[in-house]
């Protein structure tokens, strides 16, 4: 919520900035903070509709609502570049749209990257205590947002240089070059986002994760062998299932609770999995 609300701020603080002074790179970074917050919108209801328990329609739960939300995060960026990059590459080679470089010009970057800084380090240390995805693209969304400010201000820096010194003529495009730089982090960002969300809602397994399970199952007194282990994430939920050998003669409950210690290692790979073990007699 708390990004939420910066969002609001911060995308009406860089268009009435980018609007008066005429600057392509703030402009940028408007609409990438519009953005921000259809995306910080989006993360808010994921994160409270995928909580919810199963039902009758979602035996599974709602998990992947997260991942459903991240997409669509990534979608809109993507388009939001494409404007970007048709915008800095017309005013490149059609001419130069006049630009006034303030003080307030350089105020609303500064307090852009103020308060990314803050709220990508609320949202990473969130992400980490409930292991959700939705959280942790939000929190490395921001991080880079802090970067592609900072090449705004360069930019504008840059456009100021240009007005001190005439002769250095192509200082004045400077910002529309920093505009495609915000552009070239926010797809490097999206395409990293992207495919990992794709993964997911394909139910691809993490990587490294099933030979980390299967020797750590191995290693448990009484299983002879691990077969059958599937993984898949599920929005902040790991699931897990898995067939073991156990020896023959145990008794159920003998069994169950060796399916207990089974689960016990893989929790300590996978704290938040849901875990389901099948015995089979050796």
């Amino acid at each position: 919520m708390s990004s939420l609300v910066a969002a609001v701020g911060l995308t009406a603080f860089k268009i009435v900035v980018g609007v008066g002074t005429g600057s392509l790179g703030i402009l940028a970074e408007a609409a990438h903070s519009g953005l921000d917050l259809a995306a910080a919108a989006m993360t808010f209801f994921a994160v409270r509709f995928s909580s919810r328990p199963p039902d009758r329609t979602h035996l599974y739960g709602h998990h992947k609502i997260e991942n459903l939300s991240a997409l669509v995060e990534t979608l809109l960026l993507l388009a939001t570049c494409a404007w970007i990059v048709r915008e800095a590459v017309h005013r490149l080679l059609f001419g130069r749209t006049g630009i006034e470089v303030t003080f307030w010009s350089f105020a609303v970057m500064l307090v852009s990257i103020v308060v990314d800084v803050s709220r990508s380090r609320a949202l990473a240390r969130a992400a980490r205590r409930y292991q959700s995805q939705a959280l942790e693209a939000d929190a490395l969304h921001f991080q880079t947002d802090v970067w592609s400010s900072a090449v705004v201000i360069l930019g504008l820096l840059a456009v100021k240089a240009g007005e001190a010194f005439p002769h250095w003529a192509i200082l004045r495009n400077a910002d529309a070059v920093a505009a495609l730089g915000v552009s070239a982090l926010v797809i490097w960002v999206s395409i990293r986002l992207g495919r990992r969300t794709v993964d997911e809602l394909l139910d691809s397994a993490p990587a490294g994760m099933e030979q980390s399970i299967r020797s750590a199952v191995e290693r448990v007194p009484g299983v002879r062998d691990c077969h059958d282990l599937r993984v898949r994430r599920s929005g902040s939920v790991l699931c897990i299932d898995l067939h073991v050998l156990v020896d023959g003669g145990q008794t159920l409950a003998e069994a169950h609770r060796l399916t207990d210690t089974i689960e016990g290692a893989i929790r300590e790979l996978a704290p938040q999995a849901d875990v389901t073990v099948h015995p089979e007699p050796f």
